[in-house]
């Protein structure tokens, strides 16, 4: 995505034409009276495992305290802790796929304290190890309290048919040397790194309508979330001395992106939705470039660009455990280059699974 960092979120498919996607084994179940146990793998189309979630949740502890230790997705904005097969769309909105490469997720620990108040309120910390953009494995290799969130959510009804939450996110981390690849003025593939303090914050409002507060005839939901994350620190280019020699001098960056869109349920089984997705990838500061070191094109990932795109869909459920959709995006991430996707996609489970979140 041209102006940032590269997360490595992007989750279109590697090839055109047909593709199987991710496939989730999930097992969850009650431990003792005390604790719950929940393990996720999702297994790639190349045969990968890896485990997306494996923690331990509390039960009943009371005075609206819980706390989760483990692997798990933060509790961040709103779509942070939905699963793929959860979104509404076939992908990842612009800005969780730039600012956390889609999802981010910890090894570590989870409080969460919701008030004994007619208006929801939900207070929420976490720390441990990052597992995902902006944290990196130079980060994690200490002891220590490496990564932090903080966050809030409030939310209530509004008569009978319409129901929001909106919330407020603080992330931080201090990555060392989280590398990337780019290509110089001389058209050397060249590797270069970041080291410094990471901190992005994330608003998100969700608002809920259904006739009578029940969605299984009609409903719309309007869902939208705002980020915006500031890195200082240390660049340092060509870390392998491949092109024109290491160089290393200071960097600063304020970068914002927000998505906002709309899913309407028209009909039993049938639903349509829009989205659109934008960043703002500018307020760059750069010491190698400031200081004449390098020239504009030796960077050219970090030279100033909006990427935005469209989304539509359309999809059919014949029942809570099977969907299929279709998608088109047009996608202008890149300078000069507009990418029209087309998407069919199926989802299909199998076996009880608990409900999704609000």
């Amino acid at each position: 995505i041209q102006g940032l960092l590269p997360a490595g979120g992007e989750l279109n498919p590697e090839a055109r034409a047909w593709n199987l996607g991710e496939s989730e084994l999930a097992i969850a179940a009650n431990i003792d009276p005390h604790v719950r146990g929940t393990f996720l793998a999702a297994i790639s189309p190349a045969n990968e495992i890896g485990v997306e979630e494996a923690h331990v949740q509390t039960i009943g502890l009371g005075n609206g305290l819980g706390i989760k230790a483990g692997r798990f997705f933060s509790g961040i904005g709103y779509a942070n802790e939905q699963h793929p097969h959860a979104w509404d769309f076939s992908n990842a909105a612009l800005p969780y796929e730039a600012f956390f490469g889609p999802q981010l997720g910890y090894d570590g620990v989870q409080v969460k304290w919701v008030a004994p108040t007619d208006l929801f309120l939900e207070l929420g910390a976490e720390f441990g190890r990052a597992r995902s953009f902006p944290a990196n494995d130079g980060e994690r290799n200490k002891n220590g309290l490496m990564s932090g969130s903080l966050f809030a959510h409030v939310g209530g009804d509004v008569g009978v048919a319409n129901s929001w939450r909106a919330g407020a996110s603080f992330f931080v981390s201090k990555p060392r040397d989280r590398t990337f690849d780019d290509m110089d003025s001389t058209g050397t593939t060249v590797t270069n790194s970041f080291s410094g303090t990471s901190n992005t914050t994330v608003l998100d409002f969700v608002w809920k309508w259904a006739p009578e507060g029940g969605a299984k005839e009609r409903g719309f939901t309007f869902q939208s979330e705002w980020f915006r994350r500031k890195e200082s620190g240390d660049l340092s280019y060509d870390t392998t001395a491949a092109s024109l020699g290491t160089a290393t001098d200071t960097f600063r960056s304020s970068q914002s992106g927000f998505y906002a869109q709309g899913v309407w349920q028209f009909r039993p089984h049938w639903r349509a939705g829009y989205r659109y997705d934008q960043l703002s990838a500018a307020n760059l500061s750069v010491g190698l470039l400031d200081n004449a070191t390098l020239v504009a094109a030796d960077l050219p990932l970090l030279q100033s660009f909006k990427p935005k795109r469209h989304t539509a869909m359309v999809d059919y459920s014949p029942s809570e455990f099977s969907r299929i959709r279709f998608q088109v995006a047009r996608d202008q991430t890149r300078p000069g280059i507009t990418d029209n996707q087309v998407w069919v996609h199926y989802i299909m489970s199998m076996g009880a699974h608990g409900g999704h979140k609000y």
